[in-house]
């Protein structure tokens, strides 16, 4: 067996959230059992005390719920702009279009210091999109859409959100990044222009090969994503009858001709590999894509940083490539 390094032991705070966590049968779990589940972990990400782990906004934006109504649903969505005094009255911002991270549970809250951030220092309109999640009777496809329903509304009725729909970018964290790599390709397909797409530890591949990248084996016990999750997440994702290709941009027939990509990596990750692949085929497809490696951080360090220190860096990182593709 080999030794664990100094990069793949994960962090303190991680370590510890583990070992007050109870570790849950992923592969029992009924309906019942994870809307239960769902509704306790979303509203502990969501409160106060969660900030801890969720880190603090930026004072600087104002953030705020708004309900969009949408082709036979109403959706909420978390929208961060400059306050007023720092370009919060200025019309014609970049807009961002987020997902958050998580497939079966996850909320835009958990995304507020990175989201706001990223409003303040752009500047930019953010809207992170409260999606519908995954269960026995909601599949990715649900997701994906609410999403694309969300970015085309907000570009078509651009001068009411203040923003510049020639300038925007799509910007996605694990399930979420599934999410925003399929409303790429489906944005390029409508010929909806976007500047950028940011990818952080995304799942790519949803396909019978899902877990056949080296990474699933070295980390499938990861302390903040396990294989059992991924199989359950696969089994909401592509119930019988769908064709999980359909799912997976790592198979997608054309990857040409879309945005810029910059690609972030957590390695203690079961996914790494996911993410390194996709890079990789992107740039054969001749797609430009930066993949960006962040030793000894865990998968969804990006929403951790009050515990993962990795976090900072990954934000920095981000807001340099979007400052650079949506400028003028």
């Amino acid at each position: 067996m080999s030794e664990v390094t100094d990069t793949e032991r994960p962090p303190l705070g991680i370590r510890l959230l583990r070992a007050l966590g109870k570790e849950l049968d992923w592969s029992a779990m009924t309906a019942e059992e994870l809307v239960a589940y769902r509704d306790a972990e979303n509203r502990k990400r969501a409160s106060r005390v969660g900030r801890v782990v969720t880190g603090l906004p930026d004072r600087g934006a104002a953030i705020q719920w708004r309900e969009m109504e949408l082709p036979g649903r109403r959706l909420p969505v978390r929208v961060y702009r400059p306050s007023p005094g720092r370009d919060g009255g200025r019309d014609g911002l970049p807009l961002v279009l987020h997902v958050h991270g998580g497939g079966f549970v996850g909320t835009a809250v958990q995304s507020d210091w990175v989201n706001s951030h990223l409003a303040v220092r752009l500047p930019a309109v953010v809207v992170s999109v409260e999606h519908r999640l995954l269960d026995a009777e909601t599949p990715l496809s649900a997701a994906v859409d609410d999403d694309w329903d969300v970015l085309r509304h907000v570009v078509q009725h651009a001068a009411q959100w203040g923003i510049d729909p020639a300038r925007t970018a799509v910007f996605g964290e694990s399930t979420g990044a599934l999410i925003t790599a399929l409303v790429t390709i489906r944005a390029r397909e409508y010929g909806l222009p976007l500047r950028a797409q940011v990818l952080v530890n995304p799942a790519v591949d949803l396909t019978s090969t899902m877990s056949d990248h080296a990474s699933f084996t070295r980390h499938a016990h990861s302390p903040t994503l396990t294989v059992p999750q991924m199989q359950l997440l696969r089994r909401f994702a592509v119930p019988p009858g769908t064709d999980p290709r359909t799912m997976s941009p790592l198979y997608a027939d054309d990857l040409s001709g879309l945005p810029p990509a910059l690609v972030v990596v957590p390695t203690i990750d079961p996914l790494a590999d996911h993410g390194r692949s996709y890079a990789e085929r992107l740039r054969a497809a001749g797609t430009s894509a930066r993949l960006t490696e962040h030793p000894g951080a865990t998968h969804a360090f990006l929403s951790m940083p009050g515990v993962v220190s990795q976090a900072k860096a990954a934000r920095a990182e981000i807001l340099e490539f979007l400052r650079g593709a949506l400028a003028g």
